[in-house]
């Protein structure tokens, strides 16, 4: 299985960015997409996760009325559209990827990307 992100970079406050994850290797059909965060000497934390099967959507406190998580099966690939931003949205952002979700629970998931990087200042 590979992740690849993309869609990073550097905004300023207010302003937004779209995450992109490009799905490959899973050929077990229906899959949770997640998407984690983790600021520098902080730990990772949950955004927000979809279940493929039935587009259903889980945010985090933290994200939910700006950010918005979404999936094109077409493309495999998924979403993360950040809208608002702030300065502590700065983190690596990382996709991530299980058969089923586990809410935010960082090691119930087994497939990580190499993540990409949002700055906001």
């Amino acid at each position: 299985v590979q992740l690849v992100e993309s869609g990073g970079g550097s905004v300023q406050a207010g302003g937004s960015l779209r995450l992109s994850c490009v799905v490959s290797g899973w050929i077990a059909g229906d899959y949770c997409l997640a998407w984690f965060r983790q600021a520098p000497g902080q730990e990772r934390e949950g955004v927000a996760h979809i279940y493929t099967s039935d587009h259903s959507t889980v945010y985090a406190d933290s994200a939910k009325g700006r950010f918005t998580i979404s999936d094109d099966s077409s493309k495999n690939t998924v979403y993360l559209q950040m809208n608002s931003l702030k300065p502590e949205d700065t983190a690596m952002y990382y996709c991530v990827l299980e058969r089923f979700c586990y809410g935010f629970s960082t090691g119930r998931y087994n497939y990580w990307g190499q993540g990409t990087q949002v700055t906001v200042s």
